[in-house]
């Protein structure tokens, strides 16, 4: 396993926290400014911590007690909801190997996920059957519904406030990319990081999520704090120090980029690459849940690279969906 760098504090300097609440405001001066701040750090890293963004505690906890009470139930009442990869139920561990995605051969992911994303049809049949599938909620947890439904709402008002922000960013109307949002591809994940009495000792090179990118446009990340928690690559070739541990605010969401939100900046912006380490010899029980919210364009938005002087490079248009569900084909783990 590659050595690992965990200096939270050097993070902290490319990955800074802003306050959403001076952009909320309406004032000229503090939204340019908070424009100003996002532009610096996605060029960096790809990622920022946001502050002042309505999510309660209260409502984040809503959601992990009633991921917990699912998690902890019989494997075998649990498979009656497992799916594959870009399905609406359980993903077992062994489901998933994310550093396929950016081409490294890495043991599967260990974790299980919780599901669910965009479900109200568009009445395009090869478009519905794959990206508006009805989501599945377990009879055992009837509370789990609830307070995903009302989660995912906040997530996906929060998201689009913040693709206005990223729009003026760079310069553009605020409408640049939420015009693309109206039938939004979104997915949640509700990704629960066990000990090794559950997942088992880590093989070599084994992670809790292999590095990768993520693929969409924007990720809205709700973690905790851990020994085998998240770390964030920060390129030595712009004065980084490759993997480091992301910096932790209980109160703030951590915000990164994907793909196609690079490919749409020509690379302005990078697409953070991240990983969760294995569980550590230090905790070997450590038990974490993470809350992740992709939020993606609209069905088969075509993705065109800005020009310059905002964009860096040009890429070809590329097909949103055809991109993600490649990106979700190579994570899938083939199952015998």
């Amino acid at each position: 396993m590659p050595p690992e760098v965990t200096s939270e504090a050097s993070a902290s300097a490319s990955i800074p926290t802003i306050d959403l609440r001076p952009w909320l405001s309406g004032d000229p001066a503090a939204r340019a400014q908070a424009a100003e701040q996002v532009d610096a750090a996605l060029s960096r890293a790809g990622f920022l911590l946001v502050t002042g963004h309505g999510i309660t505690s209260e409502t984040r906890e809503a959601v992990r007690e009633a991921a917990r009470t699912f998690f902890a139930l019989p494997v075998e009442l649990k498979q009656r909801y497992a799916v594959t990869v870009g399905g609406r139920g359980w993903l077992a561990k062994g489901a998933e190997a994310n550093g396929y995605a950016e081409g490294t051969e890495t043991p599967p992911d260990l974790k299980e996920s919780w599901t669910a994303a965009s479900d109200q049809p568009i009445g395009d049949p090869e478009i519905d059957a794959f990206w508006f599938q009805p989501n599945r909620w377990p009879e055992e947890v009837p509370q789990l519904q609830a307070v995903v439904e009302d989660y995912v709402g906040r997530m996906r008002a929060l998201a689009d406030e913040l693709l206005r922000l990223l729009a003026v960013a760079l310069g553009q109307r605020e409408d640049f990319f939420v015009r693309h949002t109206t039938r939004s591809t979104y997915g949640f994940n509700i990704n629960w990081y066990p000990g090794v009495s559950v997942v088992g000792e880590p093989e070599p090179g084994q992670y809790r999520i292999g590095p990768h990118t993520d693929f969409g446009t924007v990720t809205l990340l709700d973690r905790q704090q851990g020994k085998g928690g998240l770390q964030v690559y920060i390129d030595p070739a712009d004065g980084g120090e490759g993997w480091v541990d992301a910096p932790f605010d209980p109160e703030a969401l951590t915000v990164n980029i994907g793909d196609l939100m690079a490919r749409w900046t020509g690379d302005r912006w990078r697409s953070g690459r991240h990983r969760v380490l294995a569980p550590s010899p230090q905790a070997p029980e450590e038990d974490l849940m993470s809350l992740v919210y992709f939020y993606e364009c609209d069905p088969h938005t075509q993705v065109a690279s800005l020009p310059a002087p905002v964009g860096r490079t040009h890429y070809e248009p590329v097909d949103s969906s055809a991109y993600l569900k490649a990106k979700l084909d190579a994570i899938t783990v083939p199952q015998a």
